[in-house]
């Protein structure tokens, strides 16, 4: 029973919980001009960089991660409709927890994205396809015809 003599003590309301954070990102500049942040994996929360090696059909692709194993990737419902997946694009994925051979695909960086990722050296050296070719070295002489 309550003492009549004491007032109501107020409720205390629940601590805001802390905010999400924000996904880390890089600005994304090219030539002096901003084009854009591009999102990077939260290894917090357990994503990686992954490739689409194969399409497998019912909104599922086979995806090679940055940690060396290959695991079934489904696009998630925002996704299916507004970004069409193709071999060999470069994606962040998010492990599932309770099974270890499947993933959600969060996000697929254009090939311009990937390959300014590469430049940054942003990219794991697993996950770095999109560099720009190796040229031959300057210093070399083509050979002359006789």
């Amino acid at each position: 029973m309550t003492d009549p003599s004491k007032p109501d003590a107020p409720e205390e309301a629940p601590a805001p919980s802390e905010p999400d954070a924000a996904p880390p990102t890089v600005e994304a500049v090219e030539a002096g001009e901003d084009v854009g942040r591009l999102p990077l994996p939260r290894k917090s929360r357990g994503e990686a960089f992954g490739i689409a090696s194969r399409l497998l059909g019912a909104a599922r692709i086979q995806v090679m991660c940055d940690d060396s194993s290959s695991r079934m990737g489904r696009i998630t419902g925002k996704m299916k409709k507004k970004m069409w997946i193709r071999e060999g694009d470069l994606l962040i994925v998010r492990p599932w927890g309770f099974q270890e051979g499947k993933a959600d695909i969060i996000f697929r960086y254009s090939r311009t994205q990937a390959q300014y990722l590469s430049r940054r050296k942003l990219l794991p050296t697993s996950m770095d396809l999109f560099g720009a070719p190796d040229a031959p070295p300057s210093d070399s002489v083509p050979p002359t015809a006789t």
